[in-house]
């Protein structure tokens, strides 16, 4: 008994789904082993669904930033910024950046505390939220040189939405003492 077999065509690639985006991603760590929580983390984002590419600032240190403001007292926090290609919409990319934290023991139990790991979804290329779960950009952003800097050592020509080119926002901060 013979059997016809019809092999479909090809499919055609999908013309529905988000396109590419670059994310800027924020990564520090005052706690643990931190350079190698921040490499490890930087290449757990590189192997999330649908991530292209992660590109890796150097790593800087910085003081702890708490509530009333920065703490000299405090473990001193690496830092880096990512930029990361990704088709995965910003919700989404923000839980799985959370879900990073839990598995490196991040725990929520005080505002700007200690933490082993940190991971802030500064800007997704130049899309704007004021919802509570998903503010974009940051709202710190264009305050920190410490996330500004490694942005700007990556990308020279980086746009804040709605701030401003990086390199004016830096320059401003370096010439107010920041």
């Amino acid at each position: 008994m013979s059997r016809n077999l019809t092999i479909p065509p090809d499919i055609p690639p999908s013309t529905t789904g988000r396109e590419d985006a670059v994310a800027v991603v924020a990564l520090g760590a005052n706690l643990g082993d931190r350079e190698d929580t921040i490499r490890r983390a930087a290449e757990r984002i590189a192997r999330l669904p649908l991530v292209s590419d992660v590109r890796l600032s150097r790593l800087i240190e910085s003081v702890a930033i708490k509530l009333d403001g920065p703490d000299p007292d405090a473990p001193v926090y690496v830092n880096a910024v990512a930029l990361v290609t990704t088709r995965l919409a910003p919700e989404i990319l923000l839980g799985m950046l959370h879900a990073i934290e839990a598995e490196n023991g991040r725990e929520r139990l005080e505002r700007w505390g200690d933490r082993t790991l940190d991971l802030d979804l500064i800007a997704y290329d130049d899309e704007t939220s004021d919802e509570p779960h998903l503010q974009l950009p940051h709202p710190r952003a264009s305050e920190r040189l410490f996330v500004l800097e490694p942005w700007l050592e990556l990308d020279p020509d980086a746009v804040l939405p709605g701030r401003g080119r990086v390199a004016d926002l830096v320059a401003r901060l370096r010439a107010g003492g920041e």
